[in-house]
């Protein structure tokens, strides 16, 4: 079981990240505001205008944390990682199954996707009550992973896709709550940059939890660079937004949703610029950083394993999983599906 350590987010512009001993120091306006050991941190997650120092780059390498920074707005910018682990014959697997068969694993990833996105829609009829519009998009999904089942063509597949995600997001606003739709009212997917409240969070989310699933890709030995589902770019993390399918609706759309609905953000921590680009006010965006943090410290079973585990490990374990799968240790993938 790896274990899961701490994730250091810097949210304030002006941050001095370095290093002191083998502890990571953060300074502002030249006063140590924190302090921590090295060997209790996974990532380091910067936002806006954060500056680390040579030393602390290389430490980070070294002890295998990486460094990710971020807009403002919460938009990936760059990542840096230490030499990759693992064995190179895991690696070539992966590189030849992107090559010659990428629809094994992409129909997978989007299987999960959808049939996650199907347990939102039910979930919320449990919770709220039968709904016509909500209980017909279900049914939609369901058939799209009926003619989904035998597909074996890779632009099959993602229209597939690309249908059953425009179909869930049509009825997306359904799951706020009526009380605060006037605040939150979401008329569908929009990014870079992201154009509403609801658009900024999701994308906030997606962007978190993408370079997390990259970080634990890593520790198994995984290139998270080379996907299936998504084509090959310089500087995309393919593989971890494949992965990141099976995590959109149940963790990062149920984390927005429960931050709207409990009325822990408001439309007033929300600002535009002249671009019409929204972005967080720094209070929402701790208090999205705390909530985040608090979430991966929940409780779930795992569907395949059967063990109970932190939410904040299952990226770990589907990494393992998969890398079982490359190895020939497992005949199929087990993507991951809620109960």
């Amino acid at each position: 079981m790896k274990k899961l350590l701490n994730n250091l987010y810097i949210t304030t512009d002006g941050s001095y990240l370095h290093k002191e001993r083998e502890t990571l120091v953060v300074k502002q306006n030249h006063s140590k505001v924190f302090q921590t050991p090295l060997h209790a941190l996974n990532n380091v997650f910067c936002f806006g205008q954060v500056m680390v120092s040579p030393g602390l780059m290389a430490a980070c390498g070294q002890n295998d944390i990486g460094i990710s920074f971020f807009t403002g707005f919460g938009k990936f910018q760059s990542r840096l990682q230490g030499p990759q682990s693992g064995n190179v014959l895991l690696r070539r697997t992966q590189y030849r199954l992107a090559d010659d068969a990428p629809e094994k694993l992409a129909k997978l990833f989007v299987a999960a996707k959808i049939a996650n996105a199907r347990q939102n829609l039910l979930r919320h009829q449990r919770n709220h009550g039968t709904n016509e519009t909500l209980d017909s998009a279900a049914k939609q999904l369901a058939g799209a992973l009926r003619r989904l089942k035998n597909q074996t063509n890779l632009d099959q597949i993602r229209g597939i896709e690309g249908d059953s995600a425009a179909r869930y997001f049509s009825v997306f606003n359904m799951l706020i709550v009526k009380e605060c739709r006037s605040d939150f009212e979401f008329s569908g997917r929009n990014r870079r940059p992201p154009l509403d409240p609801v658009n900024t969070l999701l994308s906030f989310a997606y962007s978190l939890l993408t370079h997390e699933i990259a970080s634990a890709l890593q520790g198994v030995g995984i290139d998270p660079y080379v996907g299936y589902l998504h084509c090959d770019r310089p500087g995309r993390v393919s593989l971890a937004l494949d992965m990141l399918e099976e995590f959109r609706s149940w963790w990062c759309d149920r984390f927005v949703l429960t931050l709207i609905n409990r009325r822990q953000v408001k439309s007033s921590d929300f600002n535009s610029d002249a671009s019409g680009a929204v972005r967080m006010t720094d209070k929402a965006r701790k208090t999205f950083l705390t909530d985040w943090q608090m979430r991966k410290q929940d409780q779930l079973q795992h569907p395949y394993t059967d063990e109970k585990l932190a939410i904040g490990l299952v990226p770990h374990i589907q990494a393992t999983l998969l890398a079982k799968y490359l190895r020939g240790d497992l005949e199929l993938y087990p993507p991951f599906q809620s109960r």
